[in-house]
């Protein structure tokens, strides 16, 4: 079986990776609400702060470039001899990063928002 070429590869892991973005973010997003709300009212404090939303919004920008190494996994297998078994079973790579990015996520959460920051404005 013939690899496809690389604008076809590209175009494929794009329409693959693409929509499954927003179920990622939903995850993490999900993570982060729930140790808000556990931690609620001090955590509001960092969140309505200007450098809280400024750490959150970068850790939300990092988390999403974070997301992209997949293409280059995906890109790679597509180009290999392992394209159909590779397409077949790509969603595992995809629950790994999720579980990943929430591991990771998570201790961020906990940091954040399990003990009240002192005078941040």
């Amino acid at each position: 079986m013939n690899a496809l070429p690389i604008r076809e590869t590209l175009t494929d892991s794009i329409k693959y990776w693409e929509p499954r973005r927003l179920v990622y973010n939903i995850a993490l997003g999900a993570i982060v609400l729930t140790y808000f709300g556990l931690n609620y009212p001090e955590s509001k404090v960092l969140l309505f702060s200007l450098n809280g939303i400024l750490f959150i919004f970068i850790l939300s920008v990092l988390a999403n470039v974070a997301y992209c190494a997949a293409y280059l996994v995906d890109v790679f297998a597509q180009l290999s001899g392992f394209q159909a078994g590779w397409r077949k079973y790509r969603w595992i790579l995809l629950v790994i990063g999720i579980l990943f990015a929430g591991a990771i996520t998570r201790f961020f959460a906990m940091g954040l928002f399990s003990s009240s920051p002192s005078s941040n404005s």
